[in-house]
């Protein structure tokens, strides 16, 4: 009698698929044939990377669960970041971490939340969450940014928008200070202000289902990554496909940037509607905004370790229109979160940011 293969389904072969995907094209310069297969299973290892991450989030309850999903995204995109530099000339990576890193800060703080905000105002008509979270989250991320990619432009130590060795130094240190400190808060010391308050989340039928075992959140913990590398690495290797459509529309290289972090971010983005779908409304924000606060926070002190054999200069430092734009998602921000709930108005000017910075990407 044969053995059944149990837990084989999709979101398990999916992955592993794509990843064997991977490993046969990596380094090369498929067709479009090709191409069109890459970008298929990408869309299969996103959808699968949801499915674990939610998995793991239901056994370690929040908010550990969207802890989980944003640093494993963010610690493949920082690989993915040095891989290029170490691949790419000099000038061509110079402003590579800094628009990768604010290209997910606008994508997680005005794309994220303002879809999640969407879904959530048509579920309850009024979004609520957890103001005290939320307001501390964004003040860490505003300062993340701040620090890191604002005052390399209007520092004169270091040539152009850099930083000079001892300036890197200090902004790789505090940045991982400070986002420890926000994982200890938001874990331990006031995990309750990070937990979804919506009044009618005790029908949520998710909320009803038993835990699942400890050897199979382990295992989706594992599948988890397999679909987090997948995803990352046929982002690559679709990116020279990008990058001939950018060239043909005449928009700047950082464009490319762009297109890559909406990949990469799929699966956090994905996760962050099916909650807001379901009313956890705070548990949507925990993803947007500790996404954007490990993309800074992990990825300037990664990067600031790898200028030690990496040549070339590293430009941190945002442009006038980059700052303007920081600046009004900020501002727009602590208004969003402050009262605690939101509508539809609020969601439709965080998209509408979130349209500026795409359509200035394209046409500076």
């Amino acid at each position: 009698m044969i053995p059944r293969v149990r837990n084989l389904n999709w979101t398990t072969v999916g992955p592993v698929v794509a990843l064997a995907l991977l490993a046969a094209t990596w380094g090369t310069k498929p067709g479009p044939v090709v191409v069109a297969f890459v970008a298929a299973f990408l869309g299969v290892a996103v959808l699968a990377a949801v499915h674990h991450a939610e998995v793991v989030a239901h056994r370690v309850e929040e908010p550990f669960g969207s802890l989980v999903l944003a640093v494993a995204v963010t610690i493949i995109e920082v690989a993915l970041i040095v891989t290029l530099m170490i691949s790419g000339t000099g000038e061509d990576t110079a402003t590579l971490a800094r628009d990768t890193v604010f290209a997910a800060v606008m994508i997680t703080c005005n794309g994220i939340v303002g879809i999640s905000l969407i879904f959530g105002a048509l579920r309850d008509r009024v979004a609520s969450f957890n103001a005290e979270g939320t307001a501390s989250a964004l003040a860490t991320v505003a300062t993340l940014a701040t620090v890191c990619l604002v005052l390399p432009t209007f520092t004169t130590s270091g040539p152009g928008a850099e930083f000079s060795s001892s300036q890197l130094a200090f902004a790789a240190v505090m940045s991982l200070a400070l986002y420890g400190l926000f994982v200890v808060v938001q874990t331990v010391r006031h995990r309750d202000f990070f937990l979804p308050v919506t009044p009618d989340a005790a029908i949520d039928p998710d909320v009803h289902l038993a835990p699942p075992t400890d050897k199979t959140a382990i295992r989706s913990l594992l599948m988890l990554v397999v679909s987090l590398v997948a995803v990352v690495g046929l982002a690559k290797i679709t990116s020279p496909s990008i990058e001939d459509g950018v060239d043909s529309i005449g928009a700047p290289p950082s464009a490319v940037g762009v297109a890559i972090a909406l990949l990469v971010l799929l699966p956090e983005t994905l996760a962050a509607v099916r909650n807001a779908r379901r009313g956890r409304m705070q548990t949507s924000f925990n993803l947007a905004f500790g996404s954007a606060m490990a993309s800074i926070g992990l990825t300037i002190p990664a990067i600031a370790l790898a200028t030690v054999w990496l040549e070339g200069p590293l430009v941190l430092g945002l442009g006038a229109t980059q700052i303007v734009l920081l600046a009004i998602t900020t501002l727009v921000t602590a208004l969003t979160v402050l009262p605690g709930r939101a509508t539809l108005q609020e969601g439709g000017v965080h998209l509408v940011l979130f349209a500026a910075f795409l359509f200035l990407a394209i046409n500076p």
